[in-house]
């Protein structure tokens, strides 16, 4: 979703714990799968390099070769070390019922610092005609997206105001 198109929605309330949990479905299904038929144990890991390759070539072309918003605005999440303990997970104890209980909570754990590398550098604090923001945020208002829903900025510093400037009741 939006959330993980956009390097300045990628907050850390709203990305880390709506994304985990809609990206889990798809590799879990695959792994399962994979197992049944082959007892093969990397599934998931499978499922995600193809959805991240996917994911590339949408971002780039979609977003690069039309638009010309900076790659590093619009990368998607990094889903490969939770798959891989997902299939880990699934490996040692040849249960279902483990893996998703212990490999799902590890996926959902590991989401953020897996992406750490690539948000740190965007969430550096700079002074910005005299407003404190982060280079995510300033990357938002310079590269201007159609249909933005800017009261979400809104709605998370408190002020729950609409696109009219009036207060939402």
């Amino acid at each position: 979703g939006d959330w993980d198109f956009w390097s300045d929605w990628k907050d850390r309330r709203l990305w880390v714990t709506v994304t985990p949990i809609v990206l889990v479905t798809f590799p879990a299904a695959i792994q399962a799968w994979a197992w049944e038929k082959f007892r093969n144990p990397w599934g998931a890991t499978i499922a995600v390099l193809a959805l991240l390759f996917g994911e590339w070539v949408n971002r780039y072309f979609n977003f690069w070769g039309w638009t010309y918003f900076p790659i590093n605005f619009v990368f998607p999440a990094v889903l490969v070390p939770g798959a891989i303990l997902l299939d880990t997970f699934l490996m040692l104890s040849g249960s279902y019922l483990f893996t998703a209980i212990v490999g799902g909570m590890a996926w959902g754990l590991v989401f953020y610092p897996g992406n750490w590398p690539m948000i740190a550098p965007l969430h550096v604090p700079v002074e910005y005609n005299g407003m404190l923001m982060s280079i995510a945020d300033i990357q938002g208002y310079n590269y201007v997206r159609t249909g933005t829903p800017e009261y979400i900025r809104m709605v998370e510093k408190g002020t729950l105001r609409t696109f009219g400037k009036d207060v939402a009741p």
